[in-house]
C-alpha cells in the first residue's frame, strides 16, 4: 500500500490514473473527444506554474480531418498514423515575444523589460516552459481520463509553417495526440531507474 503523507494526498487509484499505470498510446479507439474535453484540459494545464507566469505555450489543437492530414504529412512514416487516427492532437508551441503578454500576465512589477532586447534568452525560456507547459498538458488530459501519445519525429519547419504561419513568432516545441488508448498499440512498460540510481541527497 502507498504511503500516505498527507491528508491531503491523491487516493491511490488518481496516482495511478495519472502516473504509475498511465501509458503512451500508439494507436486509439474510435471515441471522440469533444471541444468539452479539450476546453477542460487546458483550464487544468494553465494553472500549473511558468517563470514570472510567462505562459508561453501556444496550442493548436488539430482535431479536423484536415488538419490531422496536414500534420501528418509533417511526420515521420512511424508516426502518421498515431497522428491520423488519433480523436484530437495537441501541436505544443511556443511564443518567443511572450514577453509582450507579462504587462497582465505577471502585473505586480515590470517583468517585460527583464527579457526586452533577449530574444536568445526568451527563445530558451520559452522552449524550456512551454515543455513544463506540455507535461502539465499530458497530465491534465490524464486526470480526465484520456490518454497521451507524445511525439516528436516531425519537420518543426514544416508544422510551423502549417499551422503557425499567421503568427511568424511561434515555433513548434512536440505535439501529442488525445483521445482513448488501444491497449494492443502498447508493449510491456520500458524500465523505471530506482531512486539511487539517478538521483541524490545532499
Amino acid at each position: 500500500m502507498t504511503k500516505q503523507y498527507h491528508d491531503n494526498t491523491l487516493s491511490p487509484d488518481a496516482l495511478d490514473q495519472i502516473f504509475r499505470e498511465a501509458r503512451s498510446y500508439n494507436g486509439w479507439l474510435d471515441k471522440d473527444v469533444d471541444d468539452e474535453q479539450i476546453h477542460a484540459i487546458y483550464e487544468l494545464m494553465k494553472m500549473g506554474p511558468t517563470s514570472a507566469n510567462m505562459q508561453p505555450a501556444r496550442i493548436v489543437w488539430a482535431k479536423s480531418d484536415k488538419a490531422k492530414t496536414r500534420l501528418a504529412e509533417c511526420a515521420m512514416d512511424a508516426n502518421k498514423p498515431k497522428i491520423a487516427t488519433a480523436p484530437v492532437v495537441a501541436i505544443l508551441g511556443y511564443d518567443i515575444d511572450f514577453h509582450e503578454e507579462l504587462p497582465w500576465l505577471f502585473p505586480h512589477t515590470d517583468a517585460r523589460s527583464w527579457f526586452e532586447g533577449d530574444e536568445e534568452g526568451r527563445k530558451q525560456g520559452a522552449f524550456r516552459n512551454s515543455s513544463l507547459q506540455g507535461a502539465y498538458l499530458m497530465l491534465a488530459a490524464r486526470a480526465v481520463g484520456l490518454d497521451c501519445g507524445p511525439m516528436s519525429g516531425f519537420d518543426n519547419d514544416a508544422v510551423d509553417k502549417a499551422f503557425f504561419g499567421d503568427e511568424p513568432r511561434h515555433r513548434s516545441n512536440f505535439i501529442c495526440s488525445i483521445g482513448y488508448g488501444d491497449p494492443a498499440t502498447i508493449f510491456e512498460r520500458s524500465p523505471r531507474p530506482e531512486f539511487d540510481t539517478f538521483n541524490r541527497i545532499d
